[in-house]
């Protein structure tokens, strides 16, 4: 009862924060991209909070306690491609989208091929589903798990509150309202997870007790073998990549209100997630000090750790970021799919119609409702791990989409055919990898190989269909 009181007040402060911000839309532009006004904080932790869900807190920690400081490779691959993302990637986009009137990355890929067919649109917006799905499945089986560790309440009961939550928080504002709450929230879980395993690791024997540990589990740099050379380049790359790939991170980039802003709020991004990062590795070999004999689901290291060493109220208070974390990401995912629903899908098919702005806002907010009870289906089964839920997402939604829009921002050859032979190999590559990776002599991630071979496959096809119109063409 206590924790649920202190969640209870969070998340009152929270909504203070929502209806603070609140502003009707009642169009399109504004429900989904909020007029491009974002500044410059509310563009960095939009960008970087709707980022880091659960992941940050229970997955990535996981593979650290498992596998060492080897494993923080995934790390540092993250920042170094955020990094180029925000250097290269955030001002082009956020300038040829506003000149193409585009609200979404499908709609973006269409105008920017000249496509009079639909056809890319409605099959990045296909791919879209498919991952988003599953991504938002991964945030729910995190829900689910924390509700029943604090409360004791059933996994398929925690999944209905929390996805319940989400879609309120959605459906309270739109683009704007979100962006604040993601500031809000950003703040919020940065310092919780900051304060919480050095507090933890006074109670634990302070930082000589870590020595040992360390020194049992694999450091950054192994040894210096072909193979390990490889896993390297795989677990960074293999994450990092995926940036140029996610529409929920690369709409922030769309919205901020001035391009001139940007290198500022990549100082404020860069600098929260390198911190963020850093402590959530430092979670992970914290947790791997104070659970020496192992834990049945590593997942929950920091779950066990916070209700381990500080009173009921303060628990249910610090856990609150996990679950803002998770409201985070999941929130901008469904904008994200109603975006496709209404801007992708239903405009497209009533493209010859007047369609009333109210329609559109009202199409989108149902397609978060439908998307949510399908997501809620996939996590009921919680077929895989949260990591490897995240992991799947994330390498079909960056394999798909990454190569092509670099393409389409830094050449001039991609044609309408290469796009969609690009997305095509990708998103399959990806989604198949995992039945291959068992018989490979070395655990490759699957956006690596999905990666390259959706470039070559897109450089190809594009090649051999040059006469098409291009974006040289188009520009």
């Amino acid at each position: 009862m206590v924790q649920l009181f202190a969640i209870i007040l969070y998340f009152a402060l929270a909504l203070s924060v929502g209806i603070f911000s609140y502003k009707k839309q009642t169009s399109s532009a504004g429900f989904l991209m909020g007029n491009r006004s974002l500044g410059t904080w509310l563009t960095a932790l939009a960008a970087h909070a709707s980022d880091m869900s659960n992941w940050l807190f229970m997955g990535y920690p996981a593979i650290i306690f498992v596998g060492g400081l080897f494993n923080a490779w995934v790390a540092i691959g993250l920042s170094l491609c955020m990094l180029i993302n925000w250097q290269w990637i955030a001002p082009k986009l956020r300038v040829l989208t506003e000149k193409v009137g585009s609200l979404t990355l499908s709609s973006f890929f269409e105008a920017r091929l000249n496509d009079q067919t639909g056809r890319i649109r409605l099959f990045s917006a296909l791919i879209c589903f498919v991952f988003y799905t599953i991504y938002i499945s991964a945030g729910l089986v995190g829900l689910g798990v924390l509700a029943n560790s604090l409360f004791g309440i059933s996994y398929s009961l925690g999944i209905v509150i929390g996805i319940a939550l989400v879609i309120g928080y959605v459906l309270i504002g739109g683009f704007t309202t979100l962006a604040w709450l993601d500031l809000f929230q950003g703040l919020f879980l940065l310092a919780v997870i900051l304060v919480v395993p050095f507090l933890v690791l006074s109670h634990e024997g302070g930082f000589s007790a870590l020595g040992s540990i360390i020194a049992q589990k694999p450091t950054l740099i192994p040894s210096f073998t072909a193979l390990t050379l490889l896993q390297i380049i795989s677990m960074a790359l293999g994450w990092g990549l995926g940036y140029f790939g996610q529409p929920h991170i690369l709409t922030k980039f769309m919205g901020i209100q001035d391009v001139s802003k940007i290198n500022h709020s990549k100082r404020i991004g860069m600098s929260w997630m390198v911190l963020s990062l850093s402590a959530a590795t430092f979670v992970g070999i914290v947790g791997a000090s104070m659970f020496k004999g192992g834990i049945d689901n590593p997942e929950m290291i920091f779950i066990e750790m916070v209700k381990g060493h500080f009173a009921p109220f303060i628990v249910g208070f610090i856990l609150c970021a996990i679950i803002a974390a998770i409201i985070n990401v999941m929130s901008s995912q469904l904008l994200v799919i109603s975006s496709i629903l209404s801007e992708d899908l239903y405009k497209r098919v009533f493209s010859k119609r007047t369609i009333e702005e109210k329609r559109l806002v009202l199409i989108s907010r149902l397609g978060i409702v439908a998307v949510a009870l399908l997501a809620i289906c996939v996590a009921f089964f919680r077929p895989a791990s949260i990591f490897s839920l995240v992991l799947y997402a994330w390498s079909g939604l960056g394999a798909a989409f990454g190569p092509l829009l670099l393409y389409i921002l830094f050449s001039k050859r991609v044609t309408k055919r290469g796009a969609w032979v690009g997305m095509l190999t990708g998103g399959t590559v990806s989604a198949l990898w995992p039945l291959i990776n068992p018989y490979l002599p070395v655990s490759i991630e699957p956006l690596l190989p999905a990666f390259i071979l959706s470039l070559i496959a897109n450089w190809a096809a594009s090649y051999s269909t040059s006469r098409e119109v291009s974006a040289q063409e188009w520009a």
